[in-house]
């Protein structure tokens, strides 16, 4: 018997539009003289909460009282409209993408859910097991960068979304029964009208490729400070220049020119043993723990121009309407003295009974509106202490911790280039601020202190087990057990 039902799945994250493409699919079919139910299902709440919304249409000469299910039943959806990579991957997973019924529609740019960003290592999921597993599971696959397609179009990507199905052909409905629909919803009309034009055109020309990783080309300097700098990087090894360049620039911004010089002088040492690999791991991962988080730096970029700009462009807010932007920010008493003159700091640190005065103003976060006249000139204030900070405790503490670093990684180059860039590569454990810094900085000690009496290959595992899990359990095994064994 041939089937007349249409079943459609909609799989968005919140602040999508994934309801309000909902309701145009219903005003289509309704306007088309189908009978349309529509339901949604709320899902958990990661990535700013994902939703499942579902809908079913028959015709209206259908049965007389047809009876529409509540949610998508497993092997029996025709339309799977995902807004992101993730969200298809979770409808195949779910059973809703079948091979021999189902129109698959996704955009192929990635959210990163919470587990994937708090991850100590690189805790993202491969993004071409799932667009291969689209392609494969799928009667038919379309994808493509809906996330990008709604930014060129200045539109939002249900818009896109919604001319992605029409572009699909997989509803028996024409292009003007769908623009009637969004002009029906009396909703940022033009805009969606051009979005859901990309989105079609897009649909039709589909390929499903994954976005491209843009790669930053070196800067280019434009002051004499800044050419300087650039003309030492010409004396590094050809493979370790863009490393070097993003490093001084780097620098500089973080501090100055003199301390971009201190960061050359210490990479220049490094490059004398002639390992290019060495040289190129070194210049990275130097850079970024010389620009290390400390209560200056994140006041400096909580507050910059372009950090505002990102916010409006991200949100898409128009030149008359005013954003604010409220943070979540909690010093420690010690990182409030780290920021202080060492002497000053350390003596506070040390003291049982000023700790115990001190600490408990500090024990709570706040929430500062960083648009806000007051909190801006607080961080202003706190940014401009830059000129400070090698005076301060901080700039003390990770500038011994930094040359120990690199004097263990000059005495392994003297026997073994492998594994000094395996102990430069070691420094990516050392990374944010607050608990997250000291949990990496105790996993970095532990694999700096059993390093000189392993080879490449155990220094590489030890890394790969302190970023297994932010316990530290996976690393204390690995210390008890092979590694161990090969330190006798």
């Amino acid at each position: 018997m041939e089937r007349r039902r249409i079943t459609i799945a909609i799989l968005a994250l919140g602040g999508q539009g994934g309801g309000v493409l909902a309701d145009w699919i219903l005003a289509l079919a309704e306007a088309k003289g189908w009978r349309a139910q529509g339901t949604s299902v709320p899902g958990v709440a990661q990535r700013t909460g994902s939703t499942i919304y579902y809908i079913e249409l028959v015709p209206d000469d259908a049965a007389a009282d047809p009876v529409l299910a509540l949610m998508p039943v497993p092997g029996d959806v025709d339309i799977v409209i995902a807004s992101e990579l993730m969200e298809a991957g979770r409808a195949i997973l779910r059973g809703f993408v079948t091979r021999d019924q189902t129109t698959l529609i996704g955009s192929t740019h990635r959210i990163f859910a919470i587990a994937e960003k708090s991850a100590m290592a690189d805790g993202r999921a491969s993004s071409e097991r799932i667009l291969a597993a689209c392609g494969e599971r799928a009667k038919r696959f379309i994808g493509f960068d809906m996330d990008a397609e709604a930014a060129r179009a200045g539109s939002v990507i249900s818009s896109i979304m919604f001319g992605a199905l029409a572009g699909s052909g997989a509803l028996p409905f024409a292009r003007a029964d769908y623009e009637q629909a969004i002009r029906a919803g009396g909703i940022a009309i033009d805009a969606n009208l051009r979005g859901f034009s990309a989105g079609l055109a897009a649909a039709k020309t589909s390929e499903a490729a994954l976005p491209g990783e843009a790669v930053a080309p070196p800067p280019r300097p434009t002051t004499a400070a800044g050419r300087a700098l650039a003309d030492r990087v010409t004396a590094l090894p050809q493979d370790a220049q863009p490393n070097a360049l993003h490093g001084a620039a780097r620098l500089t911004d973080y501090q100055d020119a003199d301390y971009a010089g201190l960061y050359l002088d210490r990479l220049t040492l490094v490059a004398g043993f002639g390992d290019p690999l060495l040289t190129t791991e070194t210049a990275r991962h130097l850079a970024l723990w010389m620009s290390y988080e400390d209560t200056i730096r994140v006041a400096d970029l909580k507050i910059r121009a372009s950090r505002f700009a990102r916010v409006r462009d991200e949100v898409r807010v128009s030149d008359d309407q005013v954003v604010a932007v409220t943070e979540f920010m909690h010093p420690r008493l010690r990182e409030v003295c780290e920021t202080l003159p060492a002497a000053l700091g350390r003596a506070i640190l040390h003291s049982p009974r000023l700790t115990r005065i001190l600490e408990p103003l500090f024990r709570k976060g706040r929430h500062v509106e960083t648009t806000s006249l007051r909190w801006f000139l607080m961080l202003r204030i706190l940014a401009g202490m830059r000129r400070f900070r090698r005076a301060s405790l901080r700039y003390a503490e990770e500038q011994a911790r930094i040359e120990a670093w690199l004097g263990a990684i000059r005495d392994a180059a003297a026997r073994d280039t492998a594994l000094a860039t395996e102990i430069a590569r070691t420094q990516g454990l050392v990374k944010g601020y607050g608990d997250t810094f000291e949990r990496g900085l105790k996993n970095f000690e532990i694999v700096m202190a059993a390093a000189p009496a392993l080879d490449a290959d155990a220094v590489a595992r030890l890394r790969a087990a302190a970023l297994a899990d932010d316990q530290g359990t996976t690393l204390a095994a690995a210390i008890a057990g092979g590694e161990r064994r090969a330190m006798a």
